[in-house]
């Protein structure tokens, strides 16, 4: 018997409470902080303590795309009567093309023409200037056949990993040209120019066609499309499937995530639903309960790539687990003792 009440005593104390340390957060604080979220990819990064640079409005302007070094151009003459020059330009411009050195363009019966830092038609015009102090009637078609500077480079979710720019493609077109599936990871994807990464939210975007983030690409962006699962979250505790959600947009809804966990079941504290979030080592705790998600709006309850939702246990549930744990026990403690007396022996 006195085994029995010191089991039923270290039962009662193995309670599996809830965190309620100082640094523990109630649902206002959570709805504050998912209004924030509500603003985009960086007032999310802000929160997790990452700070991305202003938005410039020049980069939603077009420019003029200029000849550089490296660009290799096509040329085409058209003249009445000099066939032979025609076609020599025209055999080394389809089978080699004319790369750009310096600055300069190198032309049969010609030599070379400073066109770099010129638009394909001011170039053209140059061109023909300079063939008709020759060769009169002489009309120039230029085109750009290979572009290894002024291009895009693209990795991860994408089929071309390369795009030429112009002056005037923006990043919307540039996504499709790319063919960027649909499951695609948004929130982790980004532009990068010149090393650093551009304040862009490409789920704005793309998502709710926020034309505001289309910017204007220049040659040597490069644009990184995430997987969908780079930005998961956790739910754990007393729900019926414990699991890791992957958040594409994002960002997630509470009510949501405990609806793909399976919901809470009736071991679970509905009283104590905890989301943690941030360094592991000094967390911001929010505490909810039952009645919050039921009642207030979807979107003030958000979630975040890294955060770990957490129902706690009721004192019932922990119960039930010693009890599953110990019945044997029990049992063959409770036959060992009817055996005994049945043999005269005395159990104290």
């Amino acid at each position: 018997m006195r085994i029995l009440v010191l089991l039923l005593f270290f039962a009662a104390s193995c309670t599996n409470p809830p965190y309620r340390g100082s640094d523990v957060c109630g649902a206002d604080d959570f709805v504050i902080d998912s209004y924030q979220i509500q603003e985009g990819k960086f007032a999310i990064l802000e929160m997790e303590g990452q700070c991305i640079g202003c938005f410039d409005e020049e980069m939603l302007e077009e420019y003029d795309d200029e000849i550089c070094d490296g660009d290799v151009l096509q040329v085409v003459l058209h003249h009445p009567t000099r066939s032979d020059l025609i076609a020599t330009v025209a055999s080394i411009g389809q089978n080699v093309g004319y790369r750009i050195k310096e600055g300069k363009i190198h032309l049969p019966d010609l030599g070379a023409i400073k066109i770099g830092g010129l638009s394909l038609a001011e170039a053209k015009k140059k061109m023909e200037c300079t063939y008709r102090k020759e060769i009169q009637d002489v009309e120039v078609f230029l085109s750009y056949k290979e572009r290894p500077m002024q291009k895009v480079q693209l990795m991860g979710l994408v089929e071309r990993s390369s795009i030429p720019v112009d002056g005037k493609i923006r990043l919307f077109e540039l996504l499709s040209l790319a063919k960027v599936p649909s499951g695609a990871n948004l929130f982790k994807s980004y532009v990068v120019r010149e090393g650093c990464m551009l304040p862009v939210d490409l789920y704005k975007l793309v998502k709710e066609g926020d034309m505001c983030q289309n910017i204007v690409m220049r040659g040597g962006d490069k644009v990184y499309i995430a997987d969908p699962a780079a930005s998961p979250l956790m739910v754990l505790g007393e729900v019926n499937k414990q699991r890791v959600i992957d958040l594409p947009n994002g960002f997630m809804s509470l009510r949501q995530a405990l609806a793909e966990a399976g919901g809470i079941p009736i071991t679970g504290d509905k009283r104590y639903i905890q989301v943690i979030r941030g360094n592991l080592v000094h967390p911001r705790i929010y505490t909810l309960n039952w009645q919050h998600i039921i009642r207030l709006p979807t979107e003030s309850l958000l979630l975040i790539p890294g955060d770990i939702v957490y129902v706690a246990a009721s004192p019932i549930a922990e119960w039930d687990r010693f009890v599953d744990q110990i019945l044997p026990t029990l049992v063959g403690a409770d036959l060992i003792t009817r055996g005994t007396k049945n043999v005269g022996l005395i159990v104290p």
